[in-house]
């Protein structure tokens, strides 16, 4: 481009910032071509997420321990989300699919990290050892700056409808049949209470785990539905399948 040409360009561009009725048609016009680029494919799209094997919806405990979770803070300071980078995956295990959220209302991706990550704390450490770091963070890890939450254990686990819970998540799109909705309140107290018959629980949830999970049988507490809640977290996908397939659709593409 000449000077000449640079000059005429450089005056349009100044007439453009001087004046502030053109400077708002011209941004309206650029946002407005971006956000139908970005917004009209999702029309013609039936679902954005990308189904995976495994994922189901919680547990009526594990609901109540992920709302235990929301209530006292935890996810201030933990995040539910490994995003795709080396020193991330490494640390945490396989980055965070987005169907593993698919049923969380809200989501637990956090945006801080006092503590580590929680998407693949299932199955890390045995149940003793969450109770014991719930109880007295200091005890297992000594730098924390967590707060204790030992009045979990002592709490009895009281939710007031269970089947209007998953009545509800199943409005907003959340899978649970008439029959999970219906066994809610027994299936709540069957997964933590090594006395009751869980009937057909592991059947409707899969890889759901039934147990005492506070080290006492007498009394389901709200330590048992947060510990079955952490316990679950990352379990239900098999990541090296995922990983295997990921590497073949790389492969494939080459």
């Amino acid at each position: 481009m000449t000077d000449n040409g640079n000059k005429q360009a450089f005056e349009r561009h100044k007439k453009l910032e001087r004046n502030v009725s053109l400077l708002a048609v011209a941004t309206f016009v650029t946002v407005a071509i971006g956000g139908v680029v970005e917004i009209a494919p999702l029309f013609w799209i039936d679902n954005t997420i990308e189904k995976v094997e495994g994922v189901r919806p919680y547990t009526p405990l594990e609901l109540a321990g992920r709302d235990i979770y929301i209530r006292e803070g935890c996810y201030v300071c933990h995040s539910q989300m490994i995003r795709p980078f080396r020193d991330e995956v490494e640390r945490y295990g396989h980055y965070s699919l987005a169907a593993e959220s698919m049923y969380d209302h809200p989501f637990q991706w956090g945006s801080k990290r006092t503590g580590p990550d929680l998407a693949r704390v299932g199955g890390r450490y045995s149940d003793a050892w969450h109770v014991d770091h719930l109880k007295d963070p200091q005890s297992v890890v000594p730098e924390s700056v967590m707060p204790q939450y030992g009045f979990l254990a002592e709490t009895p686990l009281k939710v007031a409808d269970p089947s209007a819970n998953l009545t509800a998540l199943s409005r907003v799109g959340v899978p649970y049949s008439d029959d999970d909705i219906a066994k809610a309140p027994a299936d709540l107290v069957a997964q933590a209470d090594p006395d009751v018959d869980a009937g057909d629980l592991e059947k409707r949830y899969p890889k759901a785990q039934v147990r005492d999970f506070d080290g006492d049988p007498n009394t389901v507490t709200e330590m048992d539905a947060l510990v079955a809640y952490l316990q679950m977290l990352g379990t239900l996908v098999d990541v090296n399948d995922v990983a295997a397939q990921e590497e073949l659709a790389t492969e494939k593409g080459r």
